[in-house]
């Protein structure tokens, strides 16, 4: 894998992890959040597609390395929701 697989690598996931994000409705970071979100999310969403015997959607091939498109969105929006129900200010 070389550099420009890493950036490109990055990228898809910071769109992710804000997609993610917004799906959730709790965004709690910025660039480098969403991008941690997004691998997260990566990791994840294929573990939960599996659980339940879905297929894997819109996976893209970057170097050597497989990236679950619609599975880390899914991914990350669970967590984010998950984040968001756990960390978010009671209102009175």
């Amino acid at each position: 894998m070389d550099f420009l697989d890493v950036i490109i690598l990055l990228v898809i996931a910071a769109i992710a992890g804000g997609i993610g994000q917004g799906l959730s409705g709790y965004s709690w970071g910025g660039c480098f959040v969403s991008i941690v979100l997004g691998f997260i999310g990566a990791w994840l969403g294929p573990i939960i597609a599996h659980k339940l015997d879905l297929p894997m959607l819109w996976v893209i091939q970057i170097g050597d390395k497989a990236f679950p498109i619609v599975w880390s969105i899914i991914g990350a929006a669970l967590i984010s929701f998950v984040v968001g129900l756990l960390f978010r200010g009671r209102r009175d």
